[in-house]
Order: C-alpha cells, then sequence, then structure tokens
C-alpha cells in the first residue's frame, strides 16, 4: 500500500526563459534556485517549479504550460505505486527511472493530463544536477 504526500513540483514549459524569470522571480516573488541555458529550477514554500524553454515554432507550440504534475511517494512505496498504476490500467508515459536520487514514473489521469510520482526533493535533484552540469560545463550556473 502506498501514500502520496502531496504536491513535489510543477514543470512548466514557457516561450521566453527570461521573461518568464522575471515574472515568477519579481511579480511572484519565487526564490531562483538554478538557471541553465534552456531551464530553471524556482521555490515557492514546499513547492519547486522546473521551468523550461521551448521554442515558439507551430510543432511545440501545443507544450507550452503546464508539462506535468508530480506527487511524491516515499521511495519504500514506489514499485507498489507503479504497480498499482499498472493494475488499474493507467497509461504510462514514461517508465519509471532514476531521476537524480530519486525514481520518477509519468502517467495520463483519464483526461490526458501527466502526472508523476517521484521519490526525491529539490535539494537532491539539484546535487544530481549540479553534477551533470559540472561535466557538460565545467561550472555550476548558479
Amino acid at each position: 500500500m502506498f501514500t502520496t504526500h502531496g504536491l513535489n513540483h510543477i514543470t512548466l514549459h514557457v516561450q521566453d526563459l527570461e521573461r518568464s524569470l522575471h515574472f515568477y522571480t519579481e511579480i511572484l516573488r519565487m526564490r531562483l534556485v538554478q538557471q541553465g541555458p534552456d531551464y530553471a529550477y524556482l521555490e515557492s514554500g514546499n513547492t519547486w517549479f522546473a521551468i523550461s524553454h521551448q521554442p515558439s515554432c507551430a510543432a511545440v507550440q501545443a507544450q507550452k504550460g503546464v508539462h506535468h504534475l508530480a506527487l511524491t511517494v516515499q521511495r519504500e512505496d514506489f514499485e507498489a505505486a507503479v504497480e498499482h498504476l499498472r493494475a488499474h490500467n493507467v497509461p504510462i508515459v514514461r517508465e519509471p527511472i532514476l531521476r537524480g536520487i530519486g525514481q520518477a514514473v509519468n502517467f495520463l489521469d483519464p483526461d490526458g493530463l501527466q502526472w508523476e510520482f517521484h521519490c526525491s526533493n529539490l535539494a537532491e535533484r539539484m546535487t544530481v544536477l549540479n553534477e551533470m552540469e559540472q561535466k557538460k560545463w565545467g561550472s555550476k550556473h548558479v
């Protein structure tokens, strides 16, 4: 048996990263945690937001906005949560993977809204992201 433990994060696709960062940090007063060339992580209270730049061509126009909502699931309950989805024939759009330190699985609700069960927190995600950025760019972006 598993239980969700509240909202983990929200991922947004945006057309203009700098414009969106200004809005979320200056207008909504969210805290910028990390920024890369085409993404940013922000924090507001206990919720974190992943902002992903999407080009403004017709092929990806539909990708702007909320990409998915993630619920926290404890690591020890992750396999049971995935099996629960499968037992109820919930469409899984991204099979379970290791996302940073914790596992994640993405699935659809009956109306096609994408959800995720996620097992890590923002601090753990930043640790792994910083290691990836070090390897790719040689330094941290924030």
